[in-house]
C-alpha cells in the first residue's frame, strides 16, 4: 500500500531540524540582535555549542554541506585564528552560570585539524564558557583522515561520541561518490576510538548512491552490524546539483528512482531492528541502551541540526563559517563565506548576518512538527496548555485534514493526531501540513538534503 502513495507524498519538503526552515532566515537578524539574545542566557539554564569546520581534504561529491577542499593547512590556519576569536567574543556575552552540556564537532572534516589545534580549540572553549562535568563531546570523524597523534588528541579533549560517516562499502558506488573508504579502515577507527574510551560510536548509511543496488546496500548494512555500533543513521542521498555544483560529477542515470529508494529504505530499516536495533523517529537507530533510544522510550527525543538527539539543552550556539543557533528567542545563522567570516570574526567578533525571530504561532508549529518528527503524534491538550490563545487553529487544521485524507495516513484518536504505520515514511510530508510558511505561500520551502 505505502509503495501506492509514493507519487503522492515522496515529493520535496523540509527535513524540520528547524521550523521555521533556514530559507525563511532574513537579514533583519543580525549581530546585535544576537548579542541581546546571548545575554539573556542565564544562571540555571543548559547550552550546547556546535563548531563548524569548513574544510575537506576531498570533496565527497554526494555532501550538501558547507565545505570546501583544501590540500593545505594554511586556510585552516587562517580560519582557526578567526574561529578563536568568535569564541572569545561570544563566550563573552554569555553568562558564566549557564552551562555546556554538550559540543559537536562538525564540518567539513574536524578531523583535518591537527592534533595541537584540536586540543587549543577544546581548551578556549572551555576558557570562555562553563561546561558541565559529564558535558558530551562528539565529533564527526572522516577515517581517512585519522592516525595514532589524532586519536590520541581526540582523547585529550574528552571525546565522547564519535560519528563516522561511511555511506556504502560497495567499490563501484564509493567511486561514483568519490568517497573511497574500505570495511577494514573503518573497522580500525571503531576499534582505535573505543580502546581510548568512547562508550558510543554513530555510523552513517546512505541509500539512493549511484550504481546502488538492493544488494549492495544489504552487504553494507551486514558489514556496519558487525562493528556493533551504539547507533546508527540511515539517510537518504538528496541529489540537488543546482544547489552544490559538484553533485553534477555523480551520473543522474546511475541513481536509484523513487521506488527503489523506498524499498532501499525499507529493506535497511528491516535489518537494523531484525539486529536488535531501536528504530529513532524516521531515520535513526540505536542500541536499547543508548541515551537516544531511552529518550525516545521515555518521550525526550528533540530534534536539531544535527538531526534527532536526548540534549534538552536551552540554547543551541553555532561557531564558524555557516553555523546556525538556536536561541530561545530565535535562530541566527553566521556568515557562510569562509573569508567574510573571517574578517567579521577578527573584526567585531559576532558574525551573525541572518536569522529569524519567532513569534508564538512559530513556537507551536514548532512543537507540533517537531512531535510528529519524534513521536508520529502531538496532543491536543498539550497544545492548549502551552498556547490556549491560538491552539484551536492547528487543531482545526489537524481534523480538517484528516477528514480530507483518504488514504490512512493519519488519524484522531483520544484528542491526538497521530501518523498511522501506513503514513510513517510519510512523515515530512504530513509535517509540512503544519507549516504556514508553505500552506500560506510566505516563501519557499527548503529542500530535504
Amino acid at each position: 500500500m505505502q509503495e501506492g502513495l509514493l507519487g503522492k507524498y515522496s515529493g520535496a519538503v523540509p527535513r524540520y531540524t528547524s521550523y521555521p526552515t533556514a530559507p525563511h532566515f532574513h537579514e533583519g537578524v543580525g549581530c546585535d540582535k544576537y548579542a541581546q539574545w546571548l545575554q539573556n542566557l542565564g544562571k540555571g539554564q543548559d547550552i550546547s555549542l556546535y563548531i563548524h569546520i569548513p574544510y575537506c581534504d576531498r570533496l565527497c561529491w554526494f555532501c550538501a554541506c558547507h565545505t570546501k577542499h583544501t590540500l593545505k593547512y594554511d586556510p585552516i590556519i587562517a580560519y582557526l585564528e578567526a574561529l578563536h576569536s568568535e569564541i572569545a567574543h561570544v563566550g563573552g556575552f554569555v553568562d558564566r552560570n549557564a552551562k555546556v552540556s554538550a559540543v559537536h564537532f562538525g564540518g567539513g572534516s574536524p578531523t583535518m585539524l591537527r592534533p595541537e589545534d584540536m586540543i587549543a580549540l577544546m581548551a578556549a572553549l572551555r576558557a570562555h564558557f562553563s561546561f558541565r562535568d559529564d558535558a558530551e563531546i562528539s565529533v564527526e570523524m572522516d577515517p581517512n583522515d585519522l592516525d595514532d597523534a589524532r586519536y590520541d588528541a581526540l582523547a585529550a579533549i574528552g571525546m565522547t561520541r564519535a560519528s563516522l560517516g561511511v555511506q556504502d562499502f560497495n567499490p563501484d558506488v564509493q567511486k561514483a561518490i568519490n568517497r573511497i573508504q574500505t570495511f577494514e579502515h573503518t573497522k580500525g577507527v571503531v576499534e582505535a576510538v573505543r580502546a581510548r574510551g568512547v562508550h558510543s560510536v554513530n555510523c552513517d548509511i546512505l541509500y539512493g548512491l549511484p550504481y546502488q543496488t538492493l544488494e549492495t546496500l544489504e552487504a553494507t548494512v551486514r558489514d556496519i552490524l558487525s562493528l556493533a555500533p551504539d547507533r546508527i543513521a540511515l539517510f537518504g542521498y538528496a541529489h540537488v546539483p543546482w544547489m552544490k555544483k559538484h553533485q553534477t560529477m555523480i551520473p543522474e542515470e546511475a541513481l536509484p528512482g523513487v521506488e527503489m529508494r523506498f524499498r532501499q529504505m525499507n529493506r535497511a530499516a528491516e535489518m537494523l531492528v531484525e539486529a536488535g536495533y531501536e528504530a529513532i523517529g524516521i531515520d535513526h537507530f540505536a542500541r536499547s541502551g543508548d541515551k537516544l533510544a531511552i529518550a525516545s522510550r521515555e518521550g525526550r527525543l528533540h530534534r536539531n541540526f544535527q538531526g534527532y538527539t536526548d540534549d534538552a539543552a536551552d540554547a543551541l550556539i553555532g561557531l564558524g563559517a555557516s553555523s546556525i543557533g538556536q536561541l530561545p528567542e530565535g535562530y541566527v545563522q553566521n556568515m557562510p563565506a569562509t573569508g567574510e567570516y573571517q574578517k567579521m570574526a577578527l573584526g567585531q567578533g559576532l558574525t551573525a548576518v541572518r536569522g529569524i525571530e519567532l513569534t508564538d504561532d512559530d513556537r507551536m508549529r514548532a512543537k507540533v512538527i517537531e512531535d510528529l518528527m519524534c513521536r508520529f503524534a502531538f496532543s491536543f491538550a498539550d497544545i492548549r496548555n502551552r498556547f490556549p490563545k491560538i491552539a484551536e487553529a492547528v487543531i482545526a487544521e489537524a481534523r480538517q485534514y484528516v477528514a480530507s485524507n483518504p488514504d490512512g495516513i493519519c488519524e484522531i484518536v483520544a484528542d491526538q493526531f497521530r501518523i498511522t504505520e501506513t503514513g510513517k515514511p510519510f512523515t515530512r510530508s504530513i509535517a509540512a501540513v503544519f507549516d504556514s510558511y508553505l500552506s500560506t505561500g510566505k516563501g519557499r520551502h527548503s529542500i530535504a538534503v
